[in-house]
């Protein structure tokens, strides 16, 4: 029987083996943009592991807000906060959630190294399993109410209103409750829409949705069941896809495929075009692969597995499908190599300075597959015409100390009924909210 000192001595060892791998030879602005440099494939023995451990913010710490605006706790002492979701009277709704059981996901010594890695990054506490009603009663800008919402959920992640029906993804459905304006609490279970893909892997378990601007249908992400295919594709039947889901039926046809992580949805203005954001493939090296944000189009494939970025080739899948990569959609915006992306939301209605007008706010959950680290930070692409330009604005960062441990770690991000922007901070267990300085 392996013990818990000896269990932590080969954790050591692993990490510090990993530690001697390879680094980054390219900035990180060469993986940004609509047109990221793309090195060759760099595959090591041990992939390059370099977490920032998990620390919480000291007291009164906070991130670092960009000129012309301000960054105060909306509300803190949550327990493990990743997803947000603003109602029509202001009231927010922070999924306190975390990944469900995955028996099957946690075999073999990469398996074991995983694990490891997310109990250094925060990722392993228990999941509340818990929507929290946040009401902020006098406007200014801190919650002062709060209360359970929703409780006894599986993994709850993305939620939608649509008229008097609130709609929740869990990891392996999405449920539908009864809502009026001013609820601060549930109690009636909800009518499953449909089932989701889930099972004992269920690898990437956050399921986002968001409603069409009509209401009659849903838009749901639906991650991979693995890095890539390595456990073959028969687990990966409907996965890594956007799906679109009729409301009244509960009738879902595949949107998009090809697209590993998806997980922020956000309309587009402009073209009315449905965006997302995307965590890319892992052990390629520091330099690859950038994840991205990109539109999505009815029916497009964006390359995973068997492709990255377009039509470039990912060897180590077996075996290829040369016609699928064939159509494969090279994506919009490439927003870094390993910065996992999750939060995303469109700048309509902010009161932020005229910098944040036209453009969409993205939060960074940070990596732990890339030396130095690259994420941790919740950043703004300026859109024009539809289309991002320019390079991206940090919005929020200081979320890593200078010795390389995690104060705080953005997920979700949303703008409140006055125009500010709220990031779900799941290390600092802190709702952040960023307003204009005045």
């Amino acid at each position: 029987m392996r013990t818990r000192s000896s269990s932590a001595l080969i954790g050591a060892m692993v990490l510090a083996l990993a530690a001697c791998g390879e680094v980054a030879t390219l900035p990180l602005s060469a993986g940004i943009g609509p047109e990221p440099k793309l090195p060759p494939p760099r595959h090591t023995l041990i992939p390059t592991v370099n977490i920032a451990p998990a620390k919480g913010w000291p007291s009164g710490g906070k991130p670092q807000a960009a000129p012309g605006t301000r960054v105060n706790a909306f509300a803190s002492g949550l327990d493990h906060p990743r997803w947000l979701f603003v109602l029509p009277n202001g009231d927010v709704l922070v999924a306190e959630t975390n990944a469900p059981p995955k028996p099957e996901d946690a075999k073999g010594i990469k398996a074991w190294l995983t694990g490891l890695v997310m109990k250094r990054a925060g990722a392993a506490v228990l999941s509340a399993n818990r929507i929290t009603l946040l009401r902020d009663t006098d406007g200014d800008g801190v919650a002062d109410q709060r209360s359970a919402l929703l409780e006894g959920l599986n993994s709850p992640f993305g939620m939608a209103l649509v008229g008097n029906a609130l709609y929740v993804a869990t990891s392996d459905a999405v449920l539908r409750f009864a809502y009026t304006a001013g609820d601060t609490r549930i109690s009636v279970p909800g009518d499953k829409l449909i089932d989701l893909p889930a099972g004992p892997i269920n690898h990437h378990w956050t399921k986002n949705l968001i409603a069409s601007p009509d209401g009659s249908k849903l838009y749901v992400t639906v991650g991979s069941n693995s890095n890539v295919a390595e456990r073959g594709m028969a687990v990966e039947t409907e996965r890594a896809a956007i799906w679109e889901v009729d409301i009244k039926s509960g009738a879902h046809r595949i949107f998009a495929s090809g697209l590993r992580n998806p997980n922020g949805l956000a309309w587009e203005p402009h073209s009315g075009a449905l965006w997302t954001v995307v965590n890319e493939r892992d052990e390629l090296g520091s330099d690859l692969v950038p994840d991205y944000m990109t539109s999505v189009r009815d029916g497009a494939f964006y390359g995973w597995p068997y492709s990255y970025f377009g039509q470039h080739l990912d060897e180590r899948v077996t075996p290829q499908r040369p016609d699928l990569v064939a159509t494969a959609i090279a994506p919009d915006y490439a927003l870094g190599p390993h910065t996992a992306p999750l939060g995303l939301a469109s700048s309509v209605g902010t009161t932020l300075p005229p910098a944040f007008s036209k453009g969409m706010f993205i939060g960074q959950h940070g990596s732990w597959n890339r030396r130095p680290h690259s994420g941790y930070k919740v950043i703004f692409v300026p859109f024009e015409s539809g289309q991002p330009v320019g390079a991206p604005i940090d919005v929020l960062t200081g979320f890593l100390s200078e010795q390389g441990t995690a104060f705080g770690r953005p997920v979700g991000v949303a703008l409140d009924r006055q125009g500010a922007l709220l990031v779900a901070d799941d290390v600092g267990n802190v709702v952040w909210r960023v307003s204009a300085e005045h």
